[in-house]
């Protein structure tokens, strides 16, 4: 997670001088997206979706092994989304050459799911098993130990 957090921060919030006079800050969701799609060059619309898209997967991957409570896709989809929110808020408010998208935040959030669906929620799962709770004995949910049959039962007596 340390790993992931410096390449984060080295890709998000390091400034670039080079394109200040073309970044401008997008809150209508699409309007990046469909610029990136509306580009001559492929290979810049493929960077630019695709290395935010990835930029997400990691947060799908790492939560649900992190933060057991983060298991879930709404919650992995909320947490990344908050997450995102604040990385756009400091590149637009306080690094030179960066701007606050919208689309960012959709993209890395979508990465994010991915990244879940694919690997997390198995992985997730792995390290931390569902647990097992006092009211399953009662409320007929996943029972530790498998029960006696009733034909067993009633045979002893």
């Amino acid at each position: 997670m340390v790993a992931f957090a410096v390449v984060l921060a080295r890709l998000t919030l390091e400034p670039s001088a080079a394109s200040e006079d073309l970044i401008h800050s997008n809150l209508r969701p699409g309007d990046s997206i469909r610029n990136y799609l509306e580009q001559p060059a492929f290979r810049d619309t493929v960077k630019q979706i695709g290395g935010n898209i990835l930029l997400g997967v990691p947060f799908g991957i790492l939560l649900p092994v992190l933060l057991p409570k983060a298991r879930g896709l709404l919650r992995v989809a909320v947490v990344t989304a908050l997450v995102m929110v604040l990385v756009e808020l400091v590149q637009g408010s306080l690094v030179r050459g960066r701007a606050f998208d919208i689309d960012d935040v959709i993209l890395n959030t979508a990465g994010a799911l991915l990244g879940y669906l694919v690997i997390g929620r198995r992985l997730g799962r792995a390290v931390h098993p569902r647990r097992h709770h006092w009211w399953h004995r009662w409320a007929g949910g996943p029972a530790r130990t498998p029960r006696t049959s009733r034909t067993s039962r009633t045979s002893r007596t």
